[in-house]
């Protein structure tokens, strides 16, 4: 239950909502990227800083959320952060929505 409300929380800001739609589709939101492939190695903090219009700490602030919420992972290539989703995470969330529905 605990992590069902951690979840919902972090889907609560438009902003890291709109942030996770984009990263669960990466090719279709962002470029490519010099380090690190978009897809295997998740999304660098900086696009992701670029396309929503926030300061660098606020995003990764809003990334913290979403990491210790369960909804996606991080890895350090070079000097960036990259963020991908936990697609198993994601999965077992909705699948226990439609239980509750």
């Amino acid at each position: 239950m605990e992590s069902t409300l951690l979840i919902f929380r972090a889907l609560a800001n438009e902003k890291r909502l709109k942030i996770l739609k984009w990263i669960v589709d990466p090719r279709a939101h962002f470029p490519k990227q010099v380090d690190g492939d978009l897809v295997e190695d998740g999304v660098c903090v900086g696009f992701i800083t670029d396309k929503i219009g926030l300061k660098q700490p606020t995003v990764t602030a809003h990334m913290k959320v979403l990491e210790e919420a369960g909804l996606v992972t991080s890895k350090k290539i070079k000097n960036w952060v990259f963020y991908k989703p936990d697609r198993k995470a994601i999965s077992q969330f909705v699948e226990g929505l439609s239980d509750l529905v």
